[in-house]
């Protein structure tokens, strides 16, 4: 496979999964009728799923520095296999939910009285810088995470660091606000 291909093919996945999240943030596809049971407990696993993936990314990091490169290969498989399942598990969140989640919303009626923007106070604000930094880079780390996957296993490692440096930062960043958003939204989730 040429470098050619490799970058056409990151670019088409990332587009793909960049354009399905658009789609089902905007309930353009019609959602079930009912709701499966099962749905209310995709969040706690999301969580789960990206606080499993900090902790693998940075014994990742840590293997590599002891210069355990085996180690830091079946960690860093591992950790991109949990955020794939994270993604299905996020898109068929937002397929199968009804309505939004609102910071504050303490009724569940959909909309912020200014009670409810009192009582969430300026923890609100806090709350949306940390879930727009997490969502503009979640979406910009995707093609990163895949061509630095696929230089290390090329053991292309000179181009693998230079894109790493970028990747993981960022990478983890997105795994940890994940379980930060999550832990500040839950309060408000009505099923």
């Amino acid at each position: 496979m040429t470098d050619k291909f490799i970058f056409r093919f990151v670019a088409a996945i990332s587009i793909f999964v960049f354009v399905v999240v658009l789609i089902l943030n905007r309930k353009i596809l019609p959602v079930p009728d009912v709701t499966p049971s099962f749905t209310p407990f995709l969040p706690k696993l999301n969580a789960i799923l990206n606080g499993t993936c900090s902790i693998l990314l940075l014994l990742s990091l840590y293997f590599i520095k002891k210069g355990n490169i085996t180690v830091h290969k079946r960690i860093n498989i591992a950790a991109f296999c949990l955020s794939s399942l994270f993604l299905v598990s996020y898109i068929l969140f937002h397929y199968l939910m009804k309505k939004e989640i609102m910071y504050g919303d303490i009724n569940g009626d959909g909309m912020l009285s200014d009670s409810e923007k009192i009582a969430a106070g300026n923890t609100r604000y806090v709350y949306y810088v940390i879930l727009i930094t997490h969502i503009i880079l979640a979406a910009g780390v995707l093609p990163l995470i895949l061509l630095s996957f696929y230089r290390g296993l090329q053991m292309q490692v000179e181009k693998h660091k230079k894109l790493v440096r970028w990747t993981f930062p960022i990478w983890l960043y997105v795994t940890v606000t994940g379980v930060i958003v999550y832990l500040m939204i839950s309060p408000y989730y009505h099923f």
